[in-house]
């Protein structure tokens, strides 16, 4: 049985060093306000992840500190 081989993973944050590097004079306005619209969608999705890990961090912080009295 051949295995495939693994590619390596991106670093945490390459993607979004990609895109900041990337040359936006080669897109039309229809391509930039669909890049606007998936980079909003983005940080939708990045600011709920951030309020369940504090949520996260709140519960276990009460968590302990209701077990350490």
């Amino acid at each position: 049985m051949l295995e495939e081989p693994v590619e390596p993973r991106r670093a945490r944050g390459a993607a979004i060093v990609e895109l900041s590097r990337e040359d936006l004079e080669l897109y039309g306005v229809d391509e930039l306000e669909l890049r606007i619209d998936s980079l909003q969608t983005e940080i939708g999705r990045t600011k709920a992840q951030l309020e369940r890990k504090k949520a996260g961090r709140a519960a276990a912080d009460a968590f302990f500190r209701l077990g350490g009295d």
